[in-house]
């Protein structure tokens, strides 16, 4: 009987061992198909000071010193992927760069990429290349809206929104977010029902939100396309975001919801966030209205503000047809920048509040349990922790208390920075 029972014993022992040796095989060959699954690389720290850029070059202009770390301008501190500059490269071995035509491939690429995406089917003769959506902010506005007529945004929003309305001296009517208890914003409809006047003409959204990254839900999206359409206002749904949804949200295009969003609606999207090539300039606008469209479109070409250049339409086919598994690690790796900013201002900095985005790699803070003026808070961050954001009040008076912050960035540096903000917390 004891013999049976040790017998049994070791049997029990050397079962448990196997199964506790296959376990930990199977878990390191996990780790190994993953890891080898990982493709690009977005630890790398790169030296982009003296390249020209904007976000470091630009420091002492816009923030008078050039010793912060940036996390203001909304390009990514990530390499361009390489079969985007391999695109580029092929054709720069031709060394004849004269007057070009729109490649064949490039309308059909967007086309496919937002269908495969958004499921939003477009037609070729919809889109047209423009020069950067700002700029085309102001086309519209030149296009479309009198002088006597105006323009509603809802901030807080993408400042140039409100800038490029009052630059060619149109009037701005302000429907403001609202703000719930739990840091959620959402549309105030009752308030656009009071402030939206006969003489409004034109409606800007950021489709996904910018700087709170909402991604706006069908129900608001229709609610809204059904309120403009029935005054004759148009709407232009700024979409660079759309591609960088988060945690499982779903971006849906403002003209795709009902027949009235199409017919009332100019969206305006882009590559140039999801794969960082804002220098290239790669924007596009897709009309699926024929009067709307003929009114624009014919306005662009008789000035040839739609002709794009050469490496727009080469850089864009190339995002759009090769750049989903880039785009899925980036989306991976942002997620979980975001999960560490707003773990690590819990854990660390409890006055400011992370907002989780449910679209891009911007991050509004609330700041307001620090009690500081704004300009306060803003000497904080550049003065004392010295990292350079975008200043929440930017957007409209409903930003102050808050600033924006760009997290995509190399994990180590973006630990960094919030350790920094850390102790000027401490310290102030």
């Amino acid at each position: 009987m004891c013999k049976d029972s040790k017998l049994y014993e070791n049997n029990h022992y050397k079962t448990l061992f196997l199964e506790f040796f296959l376990h930990f095989w199977r878990g390191i060959d996990t780790f190994a198909q993953n890891y080898a699954m990982k493709k690009y690389d977005f630890d790398t720290v790169i030296e982009r000071r003296g390249t020209g850029a904007l976000k470091y070059d630009a420091l002492e202009a816009f923030f008078g010193k050039s010793n912060l770390t940036p996390l203001w301008v909304a390009d990514m501190d990530f390499y361009t992927p390489q079969f985007i500059t391999d695109a580029i490269k092929s054709r720069l071995e031709h060394s004849l760069f004269g007057y070009a035509v729109e490649p064949e491939e490039y309308k059909e690429a967007i086309c496919k990429w937002i269908y495969s995406h958004h499921n939003w089917e477009i037609s070729r003769d919809w889109i047209t290349y423009i020069p950067g959506i700002v700029k085309g902010i102001g086309y519209v506005i030149n296009r479309f809206v009198g002088t006597d007529e105006k323009i509603i945004i809802q901030p807080p929003v993408y400042h140039p929104f409100r800038n490029v309305a009052e630059g060619n001296g149109r009037q701005v009517v302000l429907n403001p977010l609202k703000m719930g208890a739990d840091g959620s914003y959402s549309m105030d409809f009752d308030n656009l029902e009071k402030v939206a006047d006969s003489s409004c003409r034109l409606l800007i959204l950021a489709n996904p939100h910018n700087p709170i990254g909402i991604v706006w839900d069908r129900q608001t999206l229709e609610r809204l396309a059904d309120f403009c359409y029935e005054r004759d206002i148009i709407v232009i749904s700024d979409e660079i975001h759309s591609d960088m949804a988060l945690f499982g949200h779903k971006h849906i295009p403002f003209a795709s919801v009902s027949s009235r969003a199409a017919s009332c609606s100019i969206t305006f999207g882009a590559p140039s966030k999801t794969f960082n090539i804002a220098g290239i300039v790669s924007s596009y606008a897709i009309v699926p209205d024929s009067g709307l469209r003929s009114k624009f479109f014919d306005w662009l070409t008789v000035n040839e503000f739609n002709a794009p250049t050469m490496f727009a339409t080469i850089a864009t086919t190339a995002a759009f047809t090769h750049g989903e598994e880039w785009r899925k690690e980036m989306i991976e790796y942002i997620e979980g920048n975001i999960e560490y900013t707003i773990n690590y201002c819990k854990e660390h900095i409890p006055q400011i509040k992370a907002l989780c985005p449910q679209a891009s790699f911007l991050v509004w803070l609330d700041c307001r349990d620090l009690g500081l003026e704004h300009t306060e808070l803003v000497s904080l961050f550049e003065d004392k922790a010295h990292l350079a954001l975008n200043s929440g009040a930017m957007f409209g008076e409903e930003g102050r208390g808050f600033m924006r912050l760009n997290i995509a960035l190399p994990r180590a540096e973006l630990a960094k920075a919030l350790k920094s903000l850390k102790i000027a917390v401490e310290n102030r």
